[in-house]
């Protein structure tokens, strides 16, 4: 019976510390997620095609756990500090792009609003440290 417990124990162990693994993946120090379009302080009529830009890493699927590539997430109006022990959000503020997209029609509504892109791993985590791009800030006419 002692066997049968410590096997059960040292199967529970061995699962809690692959999930620790499966967060906070490094990105390669050279690095970088940027915007294509549009460029901060840029005034816009209507929607927009937002574009996404990687360089020294590859996009692919969430779900796909490729070494140093990840997913895009746009980050709308979004001040709070990421999470690194929690995937990032999905709502109207935390868009996902989990099947590779490097662009995407968005409509916002008329004002002041600010965009960051955050790359996310196979399971929507940020990386450690967090690949972020700049913060921009635009305007809907």
């Amino acid at each position: 019976m002692k066997i049968a417990r410590l096997i059960v124990l040292s199967v529970a162990l061995v699962s809690l510390s692959c999930a620790a693994q499966a967060q906070g993946k490094s990105a390669p120090t050279d690095a970088v997620l940027y915007f294509v379009w549009p460029q901060d302080g840029t005034t816009i009529k209507g929607g927009f095609w937002c574009r996404f830009g990687l360089r020294n890493m590859g996009v692919t699927h969430a779900g796909d756990d490729f070494q140093n590539s990840g997913h895009h997430h746009l980050l709308i109006d979004v001040d709070e500090p990421l999470d690194l022990n929690e995937p990032i959000a999905q709502d109207k503020n935390h868009l996902h792009f989990g099947a590779g997209q490097t662009e995407a029609r968005i409509e916002l509504p008329s004002g002041k609003h600010t965009l960051q892109l955050v790359l996310g791993d196979a399971k929507h985590y940020p990386f450690n440290p967090p690949l972020v791009s700049p913060k921009i800030t635009i305007r809907i006419k």
